[in-house]
């Protein structure tokens, strides 16, 4: 796994996985095209997603909502009111900065400064550490008194009081050191644009900063078209805008990004079940996939939004520190109440069961699919010593992707090229590429081109060499172990379906 997301970023546009966006033109800033193998690899994790939510589960549906939407839903879901992050400039460096991302990082600067004095400490003395020890380290302390002060002040929208806490606890900015900040001031995040061929008649709209309002605003009729009884769900995959402040980390945070949403509607009452059913589906999907468990933690939410009766992050151990990868919130029938108010129409279930309508409540799984492409890629990278022909070591960059999630699937090479080798390959490449994602390459030496594959993450490797002109088998590589075997080329194709089944990876989900 890689610590580095400078280095990440560098190998990925390297490999054809990320390419800055316009770059040509020098580039726009939090925006980022996928490259040749980047869009298979992100089109992979969406399809295993839905396979996983829609095709498994009989009561989960599809939707495609609208990126443009009536204006009157973002006053509903209530973007238009609170939508905004507090910013802040320095005055010395001249860089501007989120203030609650800024006082949080620094919060747990001051907290691992705190951990390792007093695991320095501790050590000294031959005692374990432990949590009540660090609870009274000065720097812990401090800690924790920002985040309740920056807890309050968020969630009064309070920005004279940031920019009192900036000034009073002297936050200092991560790159100058300075302490002279501009006052607090508000942010929209959300891009507006205009709807109408005419300037002066056109109305303006938004591009949705989330998905899923699309959701709630089309219930009623995915609700009669699809004949669901409750609990169902919907799920969407679709793009979103932020007018993010600050863009950094790679794609960590965008302004254009796509998520994964999926609302589960429930009966009143039965939300608690369900969102600690769901939390551990979430949790076994990623997992399934090849995340490793200690990538892996729940944060529950301290301060909840004010639709909210519970919310928790499962956060993954990004090359920057563990950050959020997927929410689950308990959302109550907040979105649905709101868009019945404001739209006058009832947004309600009839339960023939009770006997009556209601208002279901929800609870949310939310997956950023841009950060789920970096999480992969970020433990996937691999640089490990590999033998040489010459019977030396070098080292090879290897990218250990799940096979299912793999760009390429399998590559083939003819070991010279020369026609009794490129013949045989060429037949193989004809007869699988209908199956399975196949490259096909006789450039290089073979080691450079084992190389170059395990680099895109290609889990096999087949060759056509002197053997397959006398016996008519392959060499097939593995990518992770660099294992060979020998293999009839009658038996390839079964073999790697039964490598790449959906169907066995979904029974074991």
């Amino acid at each position: 796994m890689i610590n580095d997301i400078s280095r990440l970023a560098a190998f990925a546009k390297e490999h054809g996985f990320l390419y800055p966006s316009s770059e040509i033109y020098d580039g726009l800033s939090g925006v980022y095209d996928y490259g040749p193998y980047g869009v298979e690899l992100k089109r992979r994790l969406a399809e295993l997603w839905w396979r996983a939510l829609v095709q498994v589960h009989e009561n989960i549906v599809g939707l495609d909502s609208a990126i443009l939407m009536h204006p009157r839903v973002w006053e509903a879901s209530g973007h238009v009111e609170a939508f905004h992050d507090p910013l802040v400039d320095n005055k010395t460096s001249k860089k501007r900065y989120r203030v609650d991302t800024l006082i949080e990082e620094y919060a747990q600067r001051l907290e691992q400064r705190a951990q390792k004095e007093v695991e320095k400490k501790l050590r000294k003395q031959g005692q374990p550490f432990t949590p009540d020890a660090l609870a009274e380290h000065p720097d812990y302390q401090r800690a924790q008194r920002l985040r309740t002060r920056l807890a309050q002040a968020m969630s009064a929208r309070d920005w004279e009081a940031l920019t009192r806490l900036l000034e009073e606890e002297k936050i200092p900015c991560p790159e100058s050191g300075s302490t002279d900040w501009t006052p607090v001031r508000q942010f929209n995040l959300m891009f507006s644009t205009q709807l109408g061929a005419v300037a002066e008649e056109a109305q303006q709209i938004y591009l949705r900063p989330e998905t899923a309002q699309g959701i709630f605003v089309d219930f009623p009729l995915v609700l009669k078209t699809a004949r669901l009884k409750l609990p169902f769900g919907i799920a969407q995959i679709g793009k979103a805008f932020r007018n993010e402040i600050v863009v950094r980390q790679f794609i960590f945070r965008l302004r254009e990004f796509e998520q994964m949403e999926m609302q589960f509607f429930v009966q009143p009452g039965t939300e608690g079940e369900w969102y600690d059913y769901w939390r551990q589906q979430r949790l076994r999907w990623h997992q399934h996939l090849g995340l490793h468990p200690q990538n892996l933690r729940f944060k529950d939410h301290e301060h909840l939004a004010h639709y909210a009766k519970a919310a928790t992050d499962i956060e993954f151990a990004f090359p920057f520190g563990f950050k959020e990868l997927e929410g689950i919130h308990s959302r109550t029938d907040y979105d649905l109440s709101r868009h019945a108010e404001f739209s006058g129409k009832k947004l309600e279930y009839y339960d023939e069961a009770l006997g009556k309508s209601y208002t279901p409540y929800v609870v949310e799984t939310s997956v950023g699919l841009d950060r789920l492409v970096l999480a992969h890629l970020s433990q996937a990278y691999t640089e490990e010593p590999a033998p040489t022909a010459e019977g030396g070591e070098e080292l090879r960059t290897v990218l250990k992707l799940h096979p299912l999630l793999a760009p390429i699937q399998v590559a083939i090479f003819p070991l010279v090229r020369k026609d009794e080798f490129i013949q045989p390959a060429r037949k193989l490449y004809e007869a699988l590429r209908f199956s399975f994602m196949v490259a096909y390459e006789e450039k290089d030496t073979i080691g450079r081109r084992y190389r170059r594959y395990d680099a895109k993450g290609t889990p096999f490797a087949i060759t056509i060499d002197g053997q397959t002109l006398q016996d008519h088998t392959v060499t097939l590589r593995y990518r992770d172990t660099l294992h060979q075997i020998r293999l009839p080329i009658a038996r390839v194709e079964a073999f790697l379906q039964e490598q790449f089944s959906l169907a066995e990876w979904l029974r074991k989900l």
